[in-house]
């Protein structure tokens, strides 16, 4: 079966990288996949090249909206490798893989794969408000719409996509990839220049106004007033002393010597394994973040904004706190602090056995192979 992927850009974003790991484990004697991205090639085009998988690069304007050249660049792929089946990934790539498959007159099923959570349209960027908009007829014609999230299913139905075709997949980890490692607690320590018992607190995410990293700061500097042993690692794209708005809050707010940045790694199951507390600090849009259940397995309890399905993939082997509430941030860092090294790790023990019992990337993974056989048997 020959399954185009089009995804709206191959950065190593928690979206993107559910698709990688997908192209990792499907059945390939039964499946054939193609990726597509709208815009550029990215971090993850040569590792999943390195699948002995095609990649397409249209050089679309991120954020944009696809564009006629797009449509036509697409309907020729289309042409060329006549695929059974068309997977969209992100809002931007599901509204093309629609247009494409109606100029194109193959009317291959197309499957849309929404992995962010809505709580306002008015906190989107314009762009995407107005890719939203234009889904929300097509969403009709389209054979399955995949949510990585429960809360985003229900977001999305109340905008009018119809819930007869919802299907929730949530996100998948690999607890081999992602598991304890004191090596990575030492290594990680020794790199940082910090003492081996030093206490780390971990957010990996790119910078992006719905990561919140100012409410992360602040959190931290209320944290550091009662805590000032504690570190703060931060990994994700742009996180360096060179992005203003980093540069200057840390700078406002005396924490620098605590805070240690690092732009975006390959290496996550090294740093996260070595972390005491792993943290989302997202203030709207986040589904499913892969974060979470990275760490979990990693055996790190995790403290969450409450957006999207966080509370529900944390359960009761961490803590949940508002969104944009520095201060309720820090009080759950704090707690978890004060937990100790034995009550943090009987509740990371707790988070990873959960994470391997509800997201175990196989599991996961099955549940796209049987969908994606079910729609074009139809």
């Amino acid at each position: 079966m020959k399954i185009i992927f089009i995804i709206t850009g191959l950065s190593s974003g928690g979206a993107e990288m559910m698709l990688y790991k997908l192209l990792t484990r499907i059945d390939r004697q039964r499946f054939k996949p193609i990726v597509i991205s709208l815009t550029e090639r990215d971090t993850l085009a040569a590792p999943i090249e390195a699948l002995d998988i095609p990649v397409y690069a249209l050089g679309m304007k991120e954020g944009g909206l696809p564009t006629p050249r797009v449509i036509w660049e697409l309907f020729k792929i289309f042409i060329k490798t006549k695929p059974n089946l068309i997977q969209g990934w992100m809002y931007h790539s599901n509204l093309a893989a629609q247009f494409a498959n109606i100029i194109s007159l193959k009317f291959a099923p197309v499957i849309w794969n929404v992995r962010h959570s809505l709580n306002s349209l008015a906190d989107e960027r314009r762009g995407t408000q107005a890719v939203i908009k234009a889904s929300i007829p097509l969403s009709k014609f389209v054979n399955k719409i995949i949510y990585n999230s429960q809360i985003s299913a229900v977001q999305h139905a109340k905008l009018g996509y119809p819930e007869e075709k919802e299907v929730t997949i949530p996100n998948g980890f690999d607890p081999e990839l992602f598991k304890p490692s004191i090596e990575s607690r030492k290594s990680v320590r020794a790199e940082l220049g910090l003492t081996s018992d030093c206490l780390l607190i971990g957010r990996f995410a790119r910078f992006h106004e719905m990561k919140d990293y100012p409410n992360l700061l602040r959190g931290a500097a209320v944290l550091l007033k009662e805590r000032p042993d504690v570190h703060f690692l931060l990994i994700g794209r742009t996180l360096n002393m060179q992005n203003p708005i980093i540069a200057e809050l840390i700078e406002e707010l005396g924490i620098g010597d605590r805070i240690h940045l690092k732009d975006e790694s390959r290496e996550l199951p090294y740093y996260t394994a070595a972390l005491d507390i792993a943290t989302t600090t997202s203030s709207h849009g986040e589904a499913f973040p892969n974060v979470v259940g990275e760490a979990m397995c990693c055996g790190v309890p995790c403290v969450v904004t409450d957006v999207g399905d966080s509370a529900w993939i944390v359960g009761d082997t961490g803590r949940v706190v508002p969104p944009r509430n520095p201060e309720a941030l820090a009080k759950a860092w704090q707690e978890l602090v004060d937990l100790g090294a034995e009550g943090r790790a009987a509740l990371g023990t707790a988070a990873r056995e959960r994470a391997v019992a509800c997201f175990s990337l196989d599991f996961v993974v099955a549940q796209y192979e049987q969908l994606y056989e079910s729609v074009v048997a139809k």
